[in-house]
Order: structure tokens, then sequence, then C-alpha cells
């Protein structure tokens, strides 16, 4: 069984220059690792889901000319695809490792659930504040977060929402960075462990969703 723990040569494969290296060398090194992940996660991602669960595992297929600058495997609730739903992601790039929430530009009904997070924010404020390192970012591909949730007051947490409806590629991401020099340290199981926590801790958001 592969290995889910990614090494520095991992994150590498980001800097090979040109579409097709840079794909061959994410299909023969990092897929099998998040197709592991997947496997791995499942069983628990579904019990915080609350519901049944399936991973799915980029493809780039839209992809024919730029390569990717990241790519990942995704949680969601349907079989055929993630991206109407929002979605659990562990996500790997060139400097790190994200564990990630997110409701992106293809949501099937970002107004509901804008006004769904604005309704229960404030109530879940308090957990999301306590949690050290869970962070927002501007979009879904950015290794940098916009900022901590922590110095978010709970008005500012709930007003996230507004930037899932203000644009048509509005979306939400919150979740945690992991450096790549700390996690290619890793063992599997840490990997379990970092992504799981973050996971649980935003369950009630991928919920209320």
């Amino acid at each position: 069984m592969s290995s889910a723990a990614f090494r520095t040569s991992d994150f590498k494969v980001f800097t090979i220059a040109g579409f097709t290296p840079r794909m061959d060398a994410i299909r023969g090194r990092v897929r099998p690792k998040l197709e592991a992940i997947g496997r791995s996660l499942l069983p628990d991602v579904a019990r915080v889901a609350g519901g049944e669960t399936y991973s799915h595992v980029a493809k780039h297929a839209r992809r024919t000319v730029n390569p990717p600058s990241d790519t990942w495997v995704a949680f969601g609730p349907d079989k055929r695809g993630y991206k109407k739903h929002a979605h659990f992601k562990v996500a790997v790039s060139q400097h790190c490792v994200r564990f990630l929430l997110e409701v992106g530009p293809e949501h099937a009904d970002k107004k509901r659930v804008a006004a769904a997070w604005r309704r229960d924010t404030p109530r879940l404020a308090p957990v999301l504040h306590r949690v050290k390192g869970l962070a927002w970012f501007k979009n879904e591909h950015d290794e940098t977060p916009g900022g901590l949730l922590s110095d978010l007051s709970s008005d500012l947490l709930s007003h996230l929402a507004d930037e899932l409806v203000r644009t048509r590629d509005g979306q939400i991401v919150i979740g945690r960075v992991v450096a790549a020099a700390e996690s290619a340290k890793w063992t599997d199981a840490q990997y379990r462990e970092a992504a799981m926590e973050t996971f649980r801790t935003l369950g009630p958001l991928y919920r209320l969703t």
C-alpha cells in the first residue's frame, strides 16, 4: 500500500517546468499518496460529515497548457464529484500541505450556504477562535492565508460569507497550513491526525452547508 506521507522530493514536483513533465510526476509520485490519504481518511471523514462521503483525487482534466501549482484529494457527499458541494480537502503544493474546508465557486446553492453561515458562525466562533493555526484563504490555491481566524471578531467571521456571494467566483476557504519542511518529516499517522483534528473542528461548518 502506498504511503500517505509526503517527502521533500514530492514537494519539488511543483518546480518541474512544462505541463507534461510536471503532470507525469504528479501522476507517478503525488497522486498515489493522495489516493492513500483518501482511503485512510474516508471512514473518519464520513463520521465527521454525518453522512455518506466519497473521496475524489484531482485529475486536472481541464488543464492542457499550464501545469498545476497544487493538487489534492477532496471529500464530499456526491459520488460524481465534489465541486457543487462543501468539501474537505488535503492539498499539497511546493511549500506546504493544507487541510481545508471549502465552499467553492461552483457550489450549487451559495445563497443558502451564506445565509446559514451568517446565522450560525457567531455560535461557533468561540471554538474556531480557540484552535491554534486555523486560518482563512482568499483562494483555494493560495499557500499563504489571508489571516488567522483567531484575529477575526465574530462579526468578521460571519462576513466571510459575503465573499461567497459577492462575485460569481466567490468562495469560502478555511483550514490549516503546514510548511513542507515540517510535514516532510511526518509519518502517515501524523498526517491522519493533523487532517482529522482540522476536519473535526470544522465539521459543524461543513454540516450547516
